[in-house]
């Protein structure tokens, strides 16, 4: 694998910072616009913080709770879904309430935070520090300002409520994450639905050109709204074309090949990619992973991160600069790009 490969082989898709994505032309004569952001407040109830972590640490260990840091971008549809759904729904806000101090970071602020002894940056700059690259951004501190668990981009809050179990319960000090979804979610909440897209096939060595890995199972929250938002998007599809798609149920213990012509199974190659959101999407080309979906993504984010692999674009640019120019290239032919769900 190139540097290029190993490079992009850790890069992740949620909420995309970048903003990328055609919905419908305008006029020739007029410039494109973004649509589809979603304006929307941190609650009340989200901690005041001077932004000195470890004395949120420590005031959160006072009252017997844990600190959650939300990062968020503002106009982010998935942020606003999260927080809808999750911090201002029940019974899911008396529970964050009652086992964690929340605090929201601007990924793009300019306030100063003390992340740690040695981090005192702005938001901003602790955001790429980190490597945030789709909001929300969540991080789990625990009583020694270490980040336990680390979920990036949308979760639907019955897979939410699990994570957030397994922090405030601290059941990260004898298992990981993984694990504990793989024993506490429930395997009846979705049925693997076929798919007129899929390929069966069990040697992932023997496909030529772009590779599209999907990986699903029984606890799928997201499922059918990937199916018919994603892959039943008119414009998802034109993207997605130039991949064999394989559909991989992540319970499985059949035995396959993956892309490097090793024996495995679905089971072992997900806890390989640690691959723990359904629906999981990695995407192959040339045998190298160069893109993972490990959260819920609205259509045309889906389908530029699709195009820049079966494109070829990875070869030439990493995938922010892609996006950005691929913005702007769209907004100057008069596009209007609609980050907003299916």
């Amino acid at each position: 694998m190139n540097n290029i490969g190993k490079h992009l082989k850790v890069l992740a898709v949620g909420a995309l910072l970048v903003l990328c994505l055609p919905a419908m032309a305008a006029s020739d004569n007029q410039r494109g616009k973004i649509v589809g952001g979603v304006a929307h407040q941190a609650p009340s109830w989200f901690k005041e913080s001077f932004l000195e972590i470890a004395e949120d640490v420590d005031e959160a260990s006072e009252e017997g709770k844990q600190l959650l840091l939300f990062f968020q971008l503002n106009g982010c549809p998935y942020c606003d879904r999260m927080l809808e759904e999750v911090f201002e729904a029940e019974p899911y806000t008396s529970y964050v309430q009652q086992h964690f101090d929340v605090i929201s970071i601007n990924v793009r602020g300019d306030r100063e935070i003390a992340f740690n002894e040695e981090i005192t940056v702005s938001e901003k700059e602790l955001s790429e520090i980190l490597k945030v690259r789709a909001t929300p951004a969540i991080l789990f501190l625990n009583e020694d300002n270490k980040t336990v668990v680390r979920v990036n981009g949308y979760r639907a809050p019955e897979r939410f409520k699990h994570v957030l179990d397994f922090v405030a319960s601290k059941s990260y000090r004898s298992t990981s994450l993984t694990e504990y979804l793989k024993a506490k979610l429930e395997r009846n909440v979705y049925q693997l639905r076929d798919n007129p897209l899929f390929t069966k096939v069990t040697d992932l060595s023997s496909i030529e050109g772009p590779l599209m890995l999907v990986f699903e199972d029984g606890s799928c929250y997201d499922c059918n709204e990937f199916h018919d938002g994603l892959l039943g998007h008119e414009l998802v599809r034109k993207e997605i074309a130039p991949f064999t798609i394989v559909r991989l149920d992540a319970d499985s213990s059949e035995t396959i090949i993956d892309v490097e012509g090793n024996k495995t199974t679905p089971a072992e190659l997900a806890k390989k990619h640690d691959v723990f959101y359904r629906p999981g999407v990695l995407a192959f080309n040339e045998g190298m992973l160069l893109r993972r979906h490990d959260s819920l993504t609205f259509p045309h984010h889906f389908k530029e991160s699709m195009r820049y692999v079966a494109g070829g674009f990875y070869k030439e640019t990493d995938y922010r600069s892609y996006s950005q120019k691929r913005t702007e290239e769209l907004l100057a032919a008069g596009v209007v790009i609609d980050l907003g769900r299916p």
